[in-house]
């Protein structure tokens, strides 16, 4: 399996390597995104690895079922004798004392919350057991991964019980665009030839920066013929995702959560706007299952701030569908679930889908701001101090007109107004759009203004000509960064 990016999250892991100590790490992130995949590389620098996941959730299974689990993985890495596990304090204490003398070792308790199921103590017994013997071995680090997030963050991150025991909480991120370029690399290398720029870019506003999506490429197939394998074939991978990847996080939860991102697959939405389309209140249970959606990386909470002083703004929050899979599936696929089971349904080419134009514009945002430290580089900002960085929007009232920012970069000095357009032909019409927002923002004297387009398509000569944007920056340029 290839293995592309983290580089700086391995560095932090090999920095914790150095200090003799036991460390308790927290690893979060989307479902296929890597977490395990990452934590096993990470493992190639230590000694011993040991790696227990939890067990998906069934109506049947409870917490005997996971000690039995937790027992035999235990046996079968080790040679250890598989005993009966009767509770989770016996459980930890038995690993503890498993752990090897000399060296470094890695523990991965992956897919914690699933772990947990039937014991509401679990977290409780965690704690004692790192109190009492885990962080007792030297050159320890005991990682807690999960894709349920708001797990973590409610029974390790943010319970008082493990204040101060955390030495590092990171999240998994979708891969940044020359990250998932990567996946082609050795193909061209190979054929000594390109793949087209817009080919790649088709895969990728289905697939995202999500690894074990990439992982499925075929690279002597066209971008419609792997979409049309992965999404259109009723036991292909992308086909049967969106219901396994809910129904394994969310459970019980998962047809109202499938809902919810249901509404924002045309664009982004206030939490008001999506209590309405869903004809229900836009309260505390609402904002949860928003928190727990973006918490799994299917959501971002975009908040706007204010060009002058880059502090955020109330009440301006709105919530983007930032997982283009996604996205993709429910505007594309779901809708001809039945047709694609009797195998009866016939992809036409991407561009002749039902607003392709619109939803690619929404798929290549999503990747452009997923790789934001490499445009941030590309604009000449990578040492720049950087006060905010967001899509931006600026209600209507009686003194502003609305407004809306695919990307706001404020710095000390500066702000950079980004528009991003997918098009074949881009024409200079793209000039007058950003001249009004930039008109609509009103931005005093004192501060410079600049323009930047990031785009895949041709631009027309009297766009190049006008020599408008203070930077042009391609779809290839952040593939090949």
């Amino acid at each position: 399996m290839d293995f592309h990016g983290r580089d700086e999250y391995i560095k932090n892991f090999k920095e914790l390597l150095l200090d003799k100590r036991a460390k308790l790490v927290t690893c979060q992130g989307r479902r296929r995104i890597g977490k395990s995949t990452f934590i096993r590389q990470c493992a190639s620098f230590t000694t011993h690895y040991i790696t227990i996941s939890g067990l998906a959730p069934q109506p049947e299974l409870g917490k005997q079922d996971q000690l039995e689990n937790f027992s035999i993985a235990l046996s079968q890495q080790l040679s250890s004798p598989k005993i009966p596990l009767l509770d989770w304090p016996t459980a930890f204490h038995y690993l503890s004392s498993l752990i090897p003398k000399t060296g470094s070792t890695l523990i991965l308790l992956d897919e914690i919350s699933w772990m947990s199921k039937g014991d509401p103590n679990f977290a409780g017994y965690l704690k004692n057991a790192w109190d009492e013997h885990f962080k007792n071995h030297p050159r320890l680090i005991l990682v807690l991964c999960g894709s349920v997030s708001s797990w973590i963050d409610e029974n390790i991150l943010n319970s008082t019980g493990f204040v101060g025991r955390v030495s590092w909480q990171f999240r998994i991120d979708p891969l940044p665009l020359h990250h998932c370029n990567a996946f082609w690399k050795d193909y061209e290398k190979k054929k000594k030839r390109t793949i087209p720029e817009i080919e790649k870019l088709r895969i990728l506003s289905i697939t995202g920066g999500v690894p074990r999506y990439l992982e499925e490429i075929n690279h002597g197939q066209s971008a419609e013929q792997n979409i049309a394998r992965l999404c259109f074939h009723p036991g292909s991978l992308l086909f049967r995702e969106f219901d396994q990847i809910f129904h394994d996080i969310f459970m019980r939860k998962a047809p109202t959560y499938g809902k919810i991102v249901r509404t924002l697959v045309d664009g982004p939405r206030t939490l008001k706007e999506i209590g309405q389309a869903l004809g229900r209140d836009s309260g505390g249970t609402l904002s949860k299952a928003l928190y727990e959606l973006a918490g799994a990386g299917f959501l971002t909470e975009d908040r706007s701030f204010s060009p002058v002083s880059a502090k955020p703004l109330q009440r301006t929050a709105r919530f983007r569908l930032s997982d283009n899979y996604l996205r993709f599936y429910l505007k594309y696929v779901e809708p001809k679930k039945l047709q694609i089971e009797k195998g009866i349904y016939q992809l036409s080419p991407l561009t002749s889908l039902e607003a392709w134009h619109t939803i690619i514009g929404l798929q290549f945002e999503n990747l452009v701001y997923n790789s934001r430290h490499e445009l941030l580089s590309l604009l000449g900002l990578d040492s720049t101090t950087i006060m905010n960085y967001s899509p931006f929007f600026q209600n209507a009232t009686q003194r502003k007109k609305a407004c809306q920012i695919d990307l706001l970069i404020r710095t000390k000095s500066a702000l950079y107004i980004v528009e991003t357009k997918v098009r074949e032909k881009i024409d200079a019409s793209v000039i007058d759009e950003v001249r009004e927002k930039i008109i609509r923002l009103k931005v005093p004297k004192s501060l410079a203004v600049r323009s930047a387009l990031v785009y895949q398509g041709e631009l027309e000569p009297s766009l190049k000509d006008s020599d408008y944007f203070d930077h042009l920056i391609t779809f290839k340029q952040l593939l090949n960064y």
